[in-house]
């Protein structure tokens, strides 16, 4: 693949390095253990909402707090990803990850034994506190194990086809799980997978070597990024189900622009900025930002949609809209698993046109559904075309992120894109409901698909238009 390195890239430290040269059972190890530890955080952000009604029914949580079951593991996870991230090239991959992974698996353990409301809310806010330390720390790990180039985009392939499969997965699991043992094993089924991660990760993985140069943690930028990004996380929230014009809205809103205001300051005048100012050159890095926050936004938008088209105006039932869902998650996963080794072939900037492009053509299929529509012939078409565009796009997404990134800010580049990813999740589920809302019956459903196609074809437009034309 091209060197699309700024040219305050090239004087930083290279990826290469000695423990790279010749891949062996010990990166075959690392790929496992990241791709099972990051198929657990994605998991886990789309398997409770199927069981949201068996919750409600048995910790008898009004309509209000039910909502904070979803939007506390959300709002952490979101918010803290950035910190994370910067937190993995300072204080070690390794130690990040095992710090991760503990807290994740004790808050699952918590919110499975739950009895009050309160309880398992703030066992969910954990649980997304302890993915926001694994996702970048998981990313980074790779970036730093396999060679840029034909070596990593395979691994990249292989992780993008894993992650990109969670959330549809949660989808399926969600409806078995809650039809069967009961909600409470959606979170018990962490606790041994969080066991074995551990275990491997202790195994497998070498001493930290934290970035590779001294620094430390800006602590007013991390403050005001994550206060920042938890409060335009919640403004989202809060403006989806009280109206965007709402007096409420406005004010978390205005508080998320002051407190991010204050951070860009702080950037400017810190000697050991958050983000460093030659990451913001890096064209690539900058252009698989603004790609998976509109990409995300369509794709966690599309299955958040259509999981209430089957379940409210189909009559599906809980377990037979996670099946239905099947077909997006195999499609997408087994073309990941192939697109990390087309990048170098065809291009990251060319991948990411085709599967927004299809993606939106997905969506415009959706946009003329019918009040009696069938599965096969009105709803699996969609489906199909969806799964491969997000299949080509997650792992093609990745890979345009990390090129021409050090090895010293690798956890930075990681956590920079997985907060676009739950940002733009957030923002566009808010947005679609928003337009759900507006409309009527089967047609606000229509218009929703619509706006959900309108945000993949602007995501298209910005992967043309953003990366240089040899990506």
């Amino acid at each position: 693949m091209p060197d699309t390195r700024s040219p305050l890239d090239t004087a930083a430290v290279p990826l290469a390095s000695d423990r790279r040269k010749k891949p062996g059972p010990r990166h075959g190890l690392v790929l496992t253990m990241t791709c099972a530890a990051m198929a657990m955080v994605g998991l886990d952000i789309a398997i409770v909402n199927v069981a949201l009604p068996s919750i409600q029914r048995d910790l008898s949580i009004s309509q209000g707090g039910l909502q904070w079951v979803v939007v506390a593991y959300g709002l952490l996870l979101g918010g803290f990803l950035l910190v994370g991230g910067r937190m993995t090239d300072l204080l070690g991959r390794r130690r990040v990850l095992l710090t991760g992974l503990g807290l994740f698996t004790a808050a699952s353990l918590v919110a499975g034994l739950a009895q009050h409301s309160a309880v398992l809310i703030t066992a969910r806010g954990l649980q997304g506190l302890g993915g926001a330390l694994i996702a970048p720390a998981a990313l980074s790990l790779l970036a730093v194990t396999f060679r840029e180039g034909p070596e990593r985009n395979r691994a990249l392939g292989i992780f993008g086809a894993v992650a990109g499969a969670g959330g549809t997965v949660g989808v399926v699991a969600g409806g078995l799980i809650a039809d069967g043992p009961g909600w409470r094993w959606a979170f018990f089924i962490n606790v041994p997978a969080g066991l074995v991660l551990i275990t491997l990760a202790i195994a497998c993985l070498l001493a930290d070597e934290p970035g590779g140069r001294s620094g430390r943690l800006d602590v007013t930028s991390a403050g005001t990024v994550t206060g920042g990004l938890l409060t335009f996380v919640y403004a989202l929230h809060h403006a989806s189900t009280h109206g965007w014009t709402s007096a409420g809205a406005i004010a978390w809103f205005v508080g998320a622009g002051v407190l991010m205001a204050v951070f860009v300051w702080s950037e400017k005048r810190s000697p050991a900025p958050l983000v460093p100012a030659r990451a913001l050159k890096n064209r690539t890095l900058v252009a698989a930002n603004v790609t998976a926050l509109l990409g995300f936004g369509a794709l966690f938008s599309f299955i958040f949609l259509g999981s209430l088209l089957m379940q409210q105006k189909l009559g599906y039932t809980a377990t037979r809209t996670g099946l239905a869902w099947l077909a997006t998650t195999v499609t997408s996963f087994a073309v990941s698993w192939t697109a990390g080794r087309l990048a170098a072939a065809v291009g990251v900037r060319r991948l990411l046109v085709t599967g927004l492009a299809l993606l939106t053509v997905g969506m415009v299929w959706l946009v003329r559904i019918p009040a009696d529509a069938a599965y096969l012939t009105d709803l699996l078409p969609a489906f199909l075309i969806a799964g491969l565009g997000f299949g080509i796009c997650g792992p093609t997404l990745q890979i345009g992120a990390l090129s021409g990134v050090t090895e010293s800010e690798s956890g930075l580049a990681s956590g920079l894109l997985e907060t676009m990813r739950e940002i733009g999740g957030a923002a566009g589920v808010a947005a679609v409901s928003t337009v759900l809302v507006s409309g009527t019956g089967l047609d606000g459903f229509r218009t929703a698909f619509a706006a959900i196609g309108i945000l993949a074809a602007l995501g298209a437009v910005v992967a043309a238009t953003g990366f240089r034309r040899e990506s």
